[in-house]
């Protein structure tokens, strides 16, 4: 097997009614794989479509053409040779043609296309044209001659097989990119191919991993060819006769190192070689991966509750502690391997053990999910289906089970891949949105949920756990969001009720809930240039997507904060109540194991600077909700709950066991002990243990000036007895001193009264700093030392770091209340 990347060489010609002057008639440079609009970009044709209100700008290019054009050198092909065109991925609705002869049509980016290019292949030169037209429009047709169908948002996403956010999300641009996405090439080859090789990895009852490889060939020749299958230092071969086309070969690994989640265990992976030869032993193709010898299973078996959710690793149930994960960047071929990686492991440095692909963006590719393999990151993979009723006529219902066989089959050896899912939202859609009237008997995808993507599953990848849909009542007579059944979404908090309503609800598994913020400073300031900048000023606006998203915002936040006026402490106080949200939720859910058995926030990552759910922003920096998320997803957490009075609750995620003591004491504010007590903390491996707490202890003698303080060796957990805007904080209550050390600076914090959420934002003095904690909270006459990392030296570091802007905590945002 030859393979002969065509990356090099392209030219770029857009087209359309439609085109601005400058634009229309251009040719350039092409990147492929790529984009047309990050190749117009390159060329200073357009400008960048994050910045301020140029998406608006933009949207011409929805209803735009792009001619894709390469003239490549090839010799023809041999009398016993094939010779291949593969495309891995086209953005979306194309044709392609050499040498003046099409080849064909797609109208899928979620799959693969090869064509039969042997009779076409010309010495010399070779004219490859690749023509795309507007998924809009190809979209808008389709929808005309099925019906239409109810979806999410303004277009019709659900009638082509393009990654729906394209089309723009209540975080997402509305810009509709166009391109070779994924590499292209030519593949030369004799006798036999691989058509498909597909490891199922399991582990036996001795211990012994197994890896049993299927494998599909393409043939020539009418020649007896040789599999062998080597792994661990173990090999296993067989001959496939002529004729047959398939062959299974099991290799046994004894004594396999498991594979485990982040904060289980290490995460061994080993070397896997799929070679195909003749009989004589010629190589003719070859297939590397790394596979990691692991069982996962998912509890669905009901109980007195109702049914659980609880995924289980080589035996061991573990809390799911993770978040959602959408397309790291809207243009999705600037995505790296090591953008990945830093995105994966500020997950992990986050205590995360599980990402949900989520239904609205793609199939991940290859470097994503080794980045989780190689450091324990467990995958919830949905099908890209999201918010949307979808026919199940053709053309949809073929791209579907093309699109499914291909990626099942593809992520196979994976093993940070958990289990799939059937889509986002659409089971929940059609019960309690509305759809039914609308829809009017039409078909809305139950087929591929209940049928179509189960039977793919079950026969190619058998290993892992398939669930119809999130939310999704597993096996239970119940409407999808119920929850005592399966996986739940709580999206009240934020779009209804304040996040204190968390408590209300004990979901099995809780696969989305989350809270708004903007991004960070730097982010913000580097993408919006609003003079004055405001809540409302016209660029903020198009990067807050959310219907009513600043409403949201301010109703979120007035329970709790003031709403302020300038726009700097609005910034940092929408930026708090979207971590102490988010902090609130997962501190419940997690104090109610076992019976609720996962958490994954909406969502990790930003694809652009806008004001979302993120705890990562669309620059890549950390918004203070992530540490808020660390603290909550910490492997040994103690949390105060009401169950009936209050209680302290000490969370173990960890195997062994958590023994100790703690120390629980009424404060006033200035520090005064009003009453303490002390708990012998035993905490078994993988459990929850509560602590009552006398009443004289919990029972406030000013409730505006007194706080709960639970304190151990590990860990630590405070109590208010009212929310920010009734307490009588100390509005500056902070100390510091500021001291350089390589790499940066650290910021040593006394508090002389309570402080609440102490945070250095760091990215207000330089882009690149970043401080190591956030949102302590510090009683009073206790220290705390924060470091900051950056290459800039400041001139003036101590009002530097200290400045008001900068060193924040709740208190600043609060006036002092009256003591009487």
């Amino acid at each position: 097997m030859i393979r002969h990347t065509l990356h090099d060489g392209w030219t770029l010609t857009p087209s359309g009614l439609q085109l601005p002057e400058g634009v229309a008639g251009r040719n350039v440079p092409a990147h492929v794989p790529g984009s047309a609009h990050l190749d117009l970009l390159a060329a200073g044709l357009i400008p960048d479509p994050y910045l301020d209100r140029n998406e608006t700008e933009l949207a011409w290019a929805h209803r735009a053409g792009w001619r894709y054009e390469l003239t490549f050198e090839a010799e023809p092909p041999g009398d016993d040779e094939r010779v291949d065109l593969v495309f891995d991925g086209l953005d979306t609705v194309a044709t392609v043609e050499l040498g003046g002869r099409v080849l064909g049509a797609t109208a899928n980016m979620h799959r693969s296309y090869r064509f039969d290019v042997r009779d076409l292949l010309t010495a010399g030169s070779n004219d490859l044209v690749v023509t795309f037209r507007s998924a809009l429009e190809y979209a808008e047709e389709v929808e005309r001659r099925l019906g239409a169908r109810p979806h999410a948002y303004t277009h019709p996403f659900n009638m082509v097989r393009k990654m729906a956010c394209s089309f723009g999300w209540d975080w997402a641009p509305d810009l509709q990119t166009a391109g070779i996405w994924k590499p292209v090439r030519l593949e030369r080859w004799r006798t036999a191919r691989f058509a498909q090789v597909r490891p199922l990895v399991t582990v036996a009852d001795d211990g012994t991993g197994m890896v049993e490889v299927h494998v599909e060939i393409e043939r020539a020749a009418d020649t007896e060819v040789k599999v062998l299958v080597t792994v661990a230092d173990q090999e296993t071969g067989t001959t496939v006769p002529v004729g047959e086309t398939a062959a299974v070969v099991t290799v046994g690994v004894p004594g396999a190192r498991l594979w485990w989640p982040a904060g289980c265990g290490e995460q061994p992976l080993y070397d896997l070689q799929v070679s195909l030869a003749r009989g004589d032993g010629e190589p003719l193709d070859e297939y590397r991966r790394r596979v990691g010898f692991r069982t996962i299973t998912v509890n669905t078996e009901p109980d007195e509750i109702g049914t659980p959710f609880t995924v289980a690793v080589n035996g061991m149930p573990i809390f799911v502690k993770g978040a959602n994960w959408i397309p790291d960047d809207h243009f999705l071929t600037r995505i790296t391997r090591d953008r990945l990686a830093r995105r994966v492991d500020q997950a992990v440095g986050a205590h995360m053990n599980m990402l949900r692909v989520w239904g609205g963006g793609i199939y991940e590719t290859e470097d994503f999910y080794d980045v989780c393999d190689e450091r324990g990151v467990l995958v919830w993979q949905d099908f890209p289906l999201a918010c949307a009723s979808y026919p199940e006529e053709d053309p949809l219902w073929g791209e579907f089970e093309a699109e499914a066989r291909e990626n099942v089959a593809r992520l196979t050896p994976h093993p940070s891949l958990a289990l799939w899912n059937g889509g986002n939202e659409n089971l929940w859609g059609f019960e309690d949105w509305g759809w039914q009237d609308k829809l009017e008997g039409r078909t809305w995808g139950l087929r591929y949920y209940n049928e179509l993507f189960p039977k793919i599953v079950t026969e190619l990848d058998p290993t892992r756990f398939y669930s119809a849909g999130s939310p999704y009542s597993v096996g239970a007579d119940a409407r999808p969001n119920d929850q005592h059944h399966g996986s739940r979404h709580e999206w009240d908090v934020w779009n209804r009720v304040d996040y204190t309503t968390y408590r209300d609800n004990i979901p099995r598994f809780c696969s989305e809930f989350g809270f708004q913020g903007p991004p960070t400073w730097a982010t913000l300031t580097t993408w919006i240039h609003d003079d004055p900048l405001t809540p409302t000023s016209p660029a903020f606006l198009q990067h807050q997507k959310a219907v009513d998203g600043n409403g949201k915002l301010h109703r979120g936040m007035m329970p709790h904060l003031p709403v302020p006026d300038a726009f700097p402490d609005w910034h940092w106080a929408t930026q708090l109540n979207q971590a102490r949200a988010v902090r609130f939720g997962i501190e419940h859910f997690r104090s109610w194991w076992p019976r609720t058995s996962g958490a994954l926030v909406w969502q990790l990552n930003d694809c652009w600077p806008v004001t979302s759910w993120a705890v990562v922003d669309g620059d890549e920096r950390p918004k203070p909700v992530w540490y808020g998320l660390r603290q909550a997803y910490a492997p040994r957490l103690l949390t105060f709950q009401p169950r009936g009075a209050l209680v302290l609750i000490a969370v173990n995620d960890t195997v062994a066991e958590w023994t100790g003591e703690v120390r629980v004491e009424r404060q006033t504010f200035t520090g005064a002990v009003l009453d303490t007590a002390k708990l012998d903390l035993v905490v078994p491996g993988r459990s929850v243990t509560r602590f009552d707490l006398p009443k004289p202890l919990i029972t406030p003698g000013d409730a505006r000036s007194e706080v709960l303080v639970a304190t151990s060796a590990e860990a630590q957990a405070t109590h208010l007895f009212g929310e920010d805007i009734e307490l009588a904080y100390e509005p500056n209550p902070l100390k510091a001193e500021v001291v350089q050390i390589p790499g940066g600076y650290r910021v040593d914090v006394r508090a002389v009264s309570f402080a609440r959420d102490v945070a250095v934002l760091a990215d207000r003095v330089a882009p690149d700093a970043e401080a190591d904690d956030m949102l302590v909270t510090i009683p009073a006459g206790r220290s705390r030392s924060f470091t900051v990392r950056t290459a800039l030296r400041l001139a003036d570091p101590i009002s530097a770091l200290t400045d008001p802007l900068v060193l924040r905590c709740a208190n600043d945002l609060c006036e002092r209340v009256d003591r009487k």
